[in-house]
């Protein structure tokens, strides 16, 4: 789908999902994830970049499983995150938009539940490159678990949240030859809707990954 038959499908609030390729697992158990290896932390930063072009090839088990990790997994005892947030409300959910299904990442069991079996790649933004990259990231803020920051506050303190997460996946991306973009030009009401996410969940960004374009 191009970028100018999805801004009119937007404009008319009628972006939608494609059907999955293939059935999703209700549940994708991830392989435990590395904690040692990768680049050195100045080469990563040194590496860090956007890219826009995708191979459309899925990303290995082991892959997937290191970059939701690196992203918001927990890497200590009693929960906490690789990421910060704000008061430690951990009000982000991380969905991951996959051909077979969108799925929400589990951090506490490092998996990933199935919880709409629909293809939302086409849904998570505009650019033409969205639609058949392997995978793109929602970032949704869970305003119900921000009960001690003020209302008016939730949102940027949120959005804050999203951005360490954000980053640490351009990290990982830099130190595992992957490329990424994050993107705010997105339609949050279609993705709302795609994912049925409940009134008080805010979508705030997604962000594509996959292996780089081969040259030629």
């Amino acid at each position: 789908m191009n970028l100018l038959t999805k801004l009119a499908l937007g404009a008319m609030g009628r972006l939608r999902p494609r059907p999955a390729l293939g059935e999703g697992a209700p549940t994708i158990t991830l392989p435990p994830p590395p904690r040692a290896g990768g680049l050195p932390l100045m080469a990563a930063l040194a590496a860090r970049a956007s890219a826009r072009e995708f191979a459309p090839d899925a990303l290995p088990a082991a892959q997937l499983s290191a970059l939701l990790w690196a992203a918001w997994g927990i890497n200590r005892e009693g929960g906490g995150r690789t990421a910060p947030s704000a008061l430690g409300a951990q009000e982000i959910d991380l969905y991951v938009a996959l051909p077979e299904g969108a799925y929400l990442y589990d951090a506490a069991a490092h998996a990933l539940r199935l919880v709409a079996p629909a293809d939302l790649r086409g849904v998570t933004g505009y650019q033409d490159f969205v639609d058949d990259a392997p995978l793109d990231l929602v970032f949704v803020a869970d305003h119900g678990r921000m009960g001690l920051v003020p209302g008016a506050q939730r949102e940027s303190f949120a959005s804050v949240a999203a951005g360490a997460i954000a980053q640490n996946v351009y990290l990982y991306c830099a130190s595992a030859g992957l490329a990424t973009v994050l993107r705010a030009w997105i339609d949050r009401g279609a993705i709302a809707d795609a994912l049925g996410l409940p009134h008080e969940h805010q979508v705030l960004l997604s962000q594509t990954v996959g292996l780089p374009k081969a040259a030629g």
